[in-house]
């Protein structure tokens, strides 16, 4: 068999690929294939559930000593961006640091076809330029899920035909990694900044000084056993990194002396940094089961109760009953109520588990830089608490979030538009999706109806729905529907484009209103802006996005006028067509 490192190449199909095992600690095995590097290696096992970003995850220096699962079936669709493009101020323009972390990865279906415009190499190819290890066919599932229940665990990849005992079983925590990946000399990052922050790095990832940069800051980035208590700046960044916190002893020593010397400077911690201002400040932290990685982890800001999606990397988290007088929880994780963030009541220095510059992931909450920046810059005159910046920053946030505990409507019985009538060449996926509504529905005990004229689909079948109605899904039939049923809720979203102008005109014809009917999941409103293509480019437009330029045209000399308009190349639809 050839070497993983031989296949991965665009060129010439798919290559045989070198047999490999995945082994745990438990002496569970999940036989694979090998890919990128063609070596043996051995770390702790940990699952990242992000659907996207596999570049700047392999970049993370948090994921350092780990066998890093990705739980998204096809990994490497996209390729690698250029590895050597940088930016304006010196850092590569794709990645989160110079190196892949990983000491390995772990996928379930390698594509080696890749195809993006920026892609340049493989992944394959690309861990195999960083001398790291790759297996795949990996059921990453089962893996998971066991993960899930037995906690983060050692584990070692050994390739077909060596000696599994000279592989020995490895612990990363138990050496200080924020050593083996912070900077040994003090860097500058755009000098000419208005506002002078020293940012101490324990496994600092790019896009965090990026969002300093952006921010008019004149950045230092300095190792992580720099005496930074006394230096003269305007705040005092601790980035995210790998490990166990109470390894970076030198680090916890620095901040305890600046807590106690200068009361009045600006500190703001991500991640790790997070940890180690919660050790620093006398708490102390733990090891989370299985921890929190990927890219929809909830979390709730605890002075307005306001719930966003964050992107995490992390194995450690804080114990909030031991810390001190003086500081408070900040946020919250929603999914194991673990701590997501730390202040203090009156000094400004505040704190986050999650990733607020994110990449890959949302970056909702990167508005937390611009509290620390202003905070920075305004130093000792700055008014009122940190504490409150923040809460007042959230609260002006445009986005309509419910608070946390806001109590839901449970609806009782559920009208479920279908598709109706579909021809080849039309979109089944209506049918599975509906039908995959109703058990859900009837899941949790609530009554179904269904309108659907389609005799020839899955969730007609009998017995799926509590009732079916084989009607036209037109506004007339449904609100007879209505009329007859009463149900106190719709379900719009599951049924195509027929079900989603059904519920436009019913809405506006006020039956809804009229019958008291809630519509879960996606409101009317959102459908109409989004399905109105000139509504959906101004809505675009309104918050300073390009959108793609689109013209509708109905005879031949129409199209060709419009190609030339729009510019080649284009792509022609039927728009009426209901598979979209």
């Amino acid at each position: 068999l050839e070497m993983a490192g031989q296949a991965g190449s665009n060129e010439g199909g798919e290559m045989k690929r070198r047999a490999a095992k995945l082994v745990l600690s438990d002496g569970t095995e999940y036989p694979g294939f090998s890919f990128g590097a063609p070596i043996s290696v051995a770390g702790e096992a940990v699952f990242q559930t992000g659907m996207v970003g596999y570049t700047e995850s392999l970049t993370d220096p948090s994921y350092t000593g780990q066998l890093l699962c990705l739980t998204y079936p096809m990994i490497g669709n996209y390729g690698i961006p250029d590895d050597t493009e940088m930016d304006e101020h010196g850092l590569l323009m794709n990645f989160e640091s110079e190196k892949v972390h990983p000491a390995a990865l772990i996928v379930a279906d390698l594509c080696e076809k890749y195809s993006h415009w920026k892609a340049k190499m493989s992944l394959s190819d690309y861990l195999l330029k960083h001398n790291v290890p790759g297996i795949c066919g990996i059921d990453t599932r089962a893996l998971t899920k066991r993960l899930r229940v037995t906690g983060s665990m050692q584990a070692k990849i050994v390739l077909d035909g060596d000696d599994a005992a000279k592989v020995p079983f490895y612990d990363p925590n138990l050496i200080n990694l924020v050593a083996k990946v912070s900077i040994t000399k003090p860097r500058e990052f755009n000098p000419s900044g208005k506002v002078k922050i020293l940012a101490v790095d324990v496994g600092l990832k790019y896009n965090q000084l990026r969002c300093l940069i952006a921010r008019d800051a004149a950045v230092t980035l300095v190792p992580w056993d720099f005496d930074f208590s006394a230096t003269k700046c305007d705040g005092v960044f601790l980035s995210n990194g790998p490990g166990d916190p109470a390894m970076a002893t030198v680090t916890i020593t620095n901040l305890k002396k600046l807590f106690t010397s200068r009361p009045t400077l600006p500190v703001f911690g991500i991640c790790l940094g997070h940890q180690l201002m919660s050790i620093a400040c006398g708490g102390s932290t733990f090891k989370l089961p299985y921890g929190n990685r990927g890219h929809n982890q909830p979390c709730t800001h605890m002075d307005t109760q306001k719930c966003f999606i964050t992107s995490q990397n992390h194995g450690f988290a804080t114990d909030v009953s031991t810390l001190p007088d003086g500081w408070v929880p900040l946020f919250t994780n929603e999914n194991d109520q673990s701590n997501e963030g730390i202040v203090h009541t009156s000094n400004p220095w505040f704190s986050v588990q999650f990733h607020p510059e994110a990449n890959a992931g949302p970056q909702d909450l990167e508005c937390l830089f611009d509290v620390f920046i202003a905070r920075s810059r305004d130093g000792a005159s700055a008014a009122g608490t940190v504490r409150e910046d923040i809460k007042q920053l959230l609260i002006k946030m445009e986005r309509p979030c419910l608070p946390v505990g806001t109590p839901a409507i449970r609806p009782r019985k559920v009208l479920i538009l279908g598709s109706g009538g579909l021809t080849i060449g039309q979109a089944g996926e209506f049918d599975y999706s509906g039908s995959q509504a109703i058990k859900a529905m009837k899941e949790e005990g609530v009554q179904t109806v269904l309108i659907n004229p389609n005799i020839a689909t899955v969730q007609t079948m009998k017995g799926l729905a509590d009732k079916v109605y084989f009607v036209p899904v037109t506004a007339a039939f449904v609100e007879e529907t209505i009329k007859v049923e009463r149900p106190d809720s719709v379900l719009l979203s599951f049924g195509g484009q027929t079900a989603l102008n059904c519920g436009i005109e019913l809405r506006k014809s006020g039956v809804f209103e009229k019958y008291n009917v809630q519509v879960l999941g996606t409101p009317v409103q959102a459908i109409e802006d989004t399905e109105d293509r000139e509504i959906f480019a101004a809505k675009v437009a309104e918050i300073g996005e390009s959108c793609v330029p689109s013209m509708a045209c109905t005879t031949v000399p129409e199209v060709l006028a419009a190609a030339e308009k729009v510019g080649f190349p284009v792509m022609m639809r039927s728009s009426f067509a209901l598979g979209g």
